[in-house]
């Protein structure tokens, strides 16, 4: 009996783009349903409870404490489950603390649930991501490509919340609490994903020990720009340790993105209901901002290859500012449609940017260390983000002088990065 051949190379690459396609639905969950779907649910949530816009923010204030508290406890999780476990896990957990969503009216239990489900996508995020970092391996020619889909799979997220809560808040309008039920739909399609994940979790459970430092943020471990550029830069390099203070400007301009991306994200359609649009017109926005964001993983790599230094940071949180102000000067609706697709188009980028700086910068070994403090501060900025706009929305102004507030800091954080200079 002839002994088994190995599939074909178009075989294999076919399989691998399969296998990167499913498991970005662990983006999907962590990112594009568990963080950014409240955004949607805000509205009728406020109106419903009688809560403050700086309540409201505070929502997204504890999710993202949540995902800080997973991050850091990802490490230690990894060494002892292995990230198999904890795509899996953290998914099942993340869709149930989304349904648990729906049983609460009382905000301490809102906010735990919020916290919860923050931890819950962390694991997944950082070991999916970890995952595909090894699945990109083992296609070193279309590897960035292969992660690139891997973290667009938040903008699938971001569609399906697009699709599915306007529909479920219209169709459960005349019940009691009804985003109640957009919350637990939200679960059911986290379930579904589940699911599939299975599939890619099983396929990939066999590459452990290719080593590559795994992810806790969109981007880390992602080689947006060719791979042979970012690593040609390193042989020449003494081995230079990680020391905060050479990239004291970059550090500063991230931690402002992260002040002023994740009030965009909480509040802005707060702000397209509040200034008249339809439930139609909200599912076309979202929608095409997600579509953004899948398609936007190979958009920057050019311009993340080319500066060595914190020029793209800068570029890509001045256009991020720009897409966020948009909607607090007009209520066009041209206009609010550019906001979108231009944020969506941007803002994973900007995470990837500093992936890429650190890179430039640092020999392989620093890398994880540099990495990780820039997940900090981008962690300590959207923690702080949602409960400062929703304050300044509570104030004169309301939503839109948020949205300024949110704009300026991407825009300070733009010329800090600016000064950023290259090791």
């Amino acid at each position: 009996m002839p002994s088994a051949l190995p599939p074909p190379a178009p075989t294999r690459g076919r399989r691998a783009l399969w296998l990167a396609l499913a498991l970005s639905l662990g983006a999907a969950i962590s990112l594009g349903i568990t963080r950014f779907a409240y955004g949607l649910l805000l509205p009728p949530m406020r109106a419903d409870l009688g809560w403050s816009y700086a309540l409201a923010g505070f929502m997204n204030t504890a999710n993202a404490m949540g995902y800080l508290l997973g991050a850091l406890a990802m490490p230690r999780l990894l060494q002892r489950f292995g990230p198999t476990t904890m795509v899996l896990g953290g998914a099942v957990l993340a869709s149930v603390f989304m349904g648990l969503s729906g049983f609460f009216t009382g905000a301490g239990p809102l906010l735990l649930q919020r916290l919860l489900a923050g931890i819950a996508s962390a694991l997944v995020f950082s070991s999916g991501g970890l995952l595909a970092a090894r699945l990109a391996a083992t296609e070193p020619q279309r590897g960035g490509f292969l992660i690139g889909l891997y973290y667009g799979g938040t903008g699938f997220g971001i569609v399906a919340s697009a699709l599915l809560v306007p529909a479920v808040l219209h169709a459960a309008s005349e019940q009691p609490h009804g985003w109640a039920w957009a919350w637990w739909a939200l679960a059911g399609a986290c379930a579904l994903a589940c699911a599939v994940l299975v599939w890619p979790v099983r396929a990939l459970a066999g590459l452990a020990g290719l080593g590559v430092a795994h992810p806790s943020e969109p981007g880390v471990g992602l080689k947006s720009a060719p791979e042979s550029a970012l690593e040609s830069d390193i042989g020449s390099k003494p081995e230079r340790q990680f020391v905060w203070r050479d990239f004291s400007f970059a550090l500063g301009g991230y931690s402002l993105f992260g002040v002023g991306y994740i009030g965009y994200m909480t509040f802005v359609i707060a702000l397209l209901r509040q200034q008249g649009a339809s439930g139609e017109a909200v599912t076309l926005f979202y929608a095409l901002l997600g579509v953004a964001v899948v398609v936007s993983s190979r958009l920057w790599a050019g311009l993340l290859d080319r500066f060595k230094g914190g020029q793209a940071l800068a570029i890509l949180n001045a256009l991020l500012g720009v897409a966020t102000i948009l909607p607090a000067l007009t209520s066009s609706w041209p206009v609010v449609l550019a906001s979108g697709l231009l944020f969506g188009g941007v803002f994973l980028s900007v995470v990837a940017s500093t992936t890429a700086l650190v890179r430039h910068n640092l020999p392989p070994a620093a890398w994880g260390p540099g990495i990780s403090v820039f997940t900090a501060v981008f962690a300590a900025g959207q923690i702080v983000g949602p409960t400062v706009v929703g304050l300044i929305a509570d104030g004169p102004g309301g939503l839109a002088r948020g949205l300024v507030f949110s704009a300026l800091a991407l825009w300070v954080g733009a010329l800090l990065a600016w000064r950023q200079r290259a090791l």
